[in-house]
């Protein structure tokens, strides 16, 4: 393609994006029918597509641009209890053992599935294979967590009110739908693969990508039945209080219009921030979160970063940080210790600082209530 042929970016930056970042960024924007390309301060380096951006196209999907974790996202509730209900040490480790008995991060046993709801229960995916999958991994893993940056934590906002955010998705169905799809699609250079929205390829995909999502949501909603069972069973009290809750995804592809264009926008880690449209704004396992309001900023294609994103890779984090300093960073928040081995890559120094990602997308979203963290859970 010719360089006039570049698509428009805006960008919301703590830092300058180093070379690699940059260069994901720009063979992004040289593909085919890209439009708009939008990058948020949480961006950082993935396969294929950077983590952090909005693409938007008039009629070629882009799978890539939504990620393997379709539908992945997050879910805030309050309880009808104080923060201090979690105060002592023996209180928080008999809420870590419930949580870790009754949500894991996988699921190895039929006998202790989760029924999912009528209306998912019949895959209705395009293709015999997924569907196979949809009874076989999707029964297996509905109501589990999965491992990574996804968790389930405990908070208290400036009243000191307890409340639950978790962080999943449509765990093992998601990576299938993208790879079965991505073998469909066309080559258009740079590793990228797309399918046309109007041709039987592409709406396959995203009817299925659509039922991803319905999964990833109705994932995280049992995960808070399970958590509010955990509370009553280890601790005696702790209801949701449903009708205050926030639930918003991050991995997607919807059909918009923006400017009176009708667009397919594509988001991969970075929520929809429409005028007055409420989403979570996660920091790391150790710092605040936010919730926030959207104020509809069109040269962000109304979207919003999704956390704080990572700083250190994996790798680079588990070379530098020792369990030693991951319990010194995590400070009074209850976590289990036995796990810090497991949980270095996750320590709050491999994230960038969440209020400089609120500070730099100021004109994106605005804060509505701040969390800290009280109790973070991780599945093993």
């Amino acid at each position: 393609m010719s360089e006039q042929a570049v698509a428009p970016m805006e960008s919301w930056l703590i830092a300058p994006m180093d070379d690699v970042v940059s260069e994901a960024i720009r063979r992004l924007r040289r593909a085919p029918d890209v439009q708009r390309v939008a990058v948020m301060p949480d961006v950082h380096l993935a396969e294929d597509v950077c983590v952090g951006v909005a693409v938007a196209t008039r009629e070629l999907i882009y799978p890539q641009a939504v990620g393997g974790d379709i539908g992945c996202g997050m879910l805030a509730i309050p309880f009808n209890v104080e923060a201090a209900l979690i105060s002592e040490p023996r209180t928080a480790g008999r809420i870590l053992a419930c949580l870790g008995n009754s949500i894991p991060a996988r699921r190895r046993h039929k006998r202790r599935t989760v029924p999912m709801p009528t209306d998912l229960s019949s895959g209705m995916l395009s293709d015999q294979r997924l569907e196979a999958l949809w009874n076989t991994t999707g029964v297996m893993e509905f109501a589990t967590l999965g491992s990574g940056n996804h968790f389930v934590e405990l908070q208290a906002d400036e009243t000191e009110r307890l409340w639950l955010m978790v962080h999943s998705g449509s765990r093992g169905l998601g990576p299938a739908i993208r790879d079965h799809h991505l073998a469909q699609g066309n080559s258009v250079g740079g590793g990228l693969r797309c399918l046309r929205s109007g041709e039987a390829s592409g709406i396959a995909y995203l009817g299925d990508a659509g039922l991803a999502r319905r999964f990833a949501d109705e994932n995280r909603r049992q995960i808070a039945l399970l958590v509010e069972q955990s509370l009553l069973d280890s601790v005696g009290s702790g209801h949701l209080q449903w009708a205050e809750a926030i639930t918003t995804d991050h991995n997607h592809v919807v059909h918009e219009t923006h400017g009176a264009v009708p667009l397919w926008v594509h988001r991969k880690g970075s929520m929809p921030a429409w005028p007055g449209q409420a989403g979570v704004l996660p920091g790391s396992m150790g710092s605040l979160s936010f919730h926030v309001v959207g104020r509809g900023c069109p040269g962000a294609l109304c979207s919003s970063a999704h956390g704080a994103g990572r700083i250190l890779s994996r790798t680079e984090a588990r070379k530098t940080i020792t369990s030693r300093e991951l319990h010194r960073q995590m400070g009074q928040v209850w976590y289990d210790y036995r796990q810090s081995e497991r949980l270095r890559d996750e320590a709050p120094a491999a994230y960038k600082d969440i209020r400089a990602v609120a500070r730099a997308q100021r004109d994106l979203v605005k804060v509505a209530r701040v969390l800290r963290p009280v109790l973070n859970y991780k599945g093993t």
